[in-house]
């Protein structure tokens, strides 16, 4: 289905093509295209993953990944405090929040959808296992979560704009808009910052929940430092499975004043 979808996504194909030049400006032509074409594939795989999801009972969700590192959000909470989960947009983000959620429920941030009807319904399927639903915007209710030992997702791996944001480097791209909501929470909130994804495995067997130690060297007096410090670990959570990455996002879209646009 992904690769059928690359027919009519051409776009969507040029821009991950052109980030997967501009992040990896040394690798061969061929190999990026089969890279290319493996992320449309994983694409496919992404869309029946919201699916499972969404719509699948919690018992058979249970039977198709493994966890590893559960330990440590528990080890980062046991004196009340709250846990900032950085994540990024692997194309199996969904199925990563519903499993999540069954070894701990917990709120996560958001773009509310512009349609009623999908707001609903993708609200209802995140909501299956999880408690509450934040939206991206609204920093004094994941203050506020934090604060009262909530486990929190927040992916800070997207281009939100220019309000809010540095510019530092991402993989082998200099001046990067990256959110500095991280290094706000940090601030405010005093949260464990532990990274988190969900890894679709490449025989097909199923998937693991892979959980770090909380990041207990993040910068909170700089915000350029702190950037600069979340995407390397943005860089490394992707790295675990970059095939699997949603590198058809324009990441690198705003960039700082005067500078040509990279598309």
């Amino acid at each position: 289905m992904g690769r059928i979808s690359m027919r009519f996504l051409k776009r969507r194909v040029a821009i991950t093509r052109r980030n997967l030049e501009l992040c990896f400006p040394e690798m061969d032509e061929t190999v990026r295209e089969r890279k290319v074409q493996a992320n449309f594939e994983s694409l496919g795989m992404g869309l029946l993953e919201t699916g499972m999801a969404w719509f699948w009972s919690d018992r058979r969700v249970k039977r198709w990944f493994d966890v590893s590192g559960l330990n440590h959000l528990k080890l980062a909470q046991q004196d009340g405090r709250g846990a900032l989960m950085i994540g990024v947009h692997l194309m199996s983000l969904e199925l990563g929040g519903r499993a999540m959620g069954l070894c701990q429920p917990m709120m996560a941030t958001y773009r509310p959808h512009n349609n009623k009807a999908m707001e609903w319904v993708q609200t209802k399927g995140r909501l299956r296992s999880n408690k509450e639903m934040l939206d991206r915007k609204d920093l004094r209710g994941m203050v506020h979560a934090l604060k009262q030992g909530e486990a929190v997702w927040l992916a800070p791996d997207q281009d939100y704009g220019r309000s809010g944001s540095v510019f530092v480097p991402l993989f082998s791209v200099s001046d990067v808009a990256t959110t500095c909501a991280p290094y706000m929470l940090a601030r405010m909130a005093k949260p464990a910052l532990l990274p988190v994804v969900l890894v679709r495995r490449d025989n097909g067997s199923g998937y693991d929940l892979l959980i770090q130690p909380e990041l207990k060297d993040f910068p909170i007096e700089d915000k350029i430092a702190a950037a600069t410090y979340m995407n390397k670990v943005v860089e490394k959570e992707i790295m675990r499975a970059s095939d699997q990455y949603m590198w058809l996002h324009r990441r690198f879209k705003t960039r700082p004043v005067g500078v040509a646009s990279l598309y």
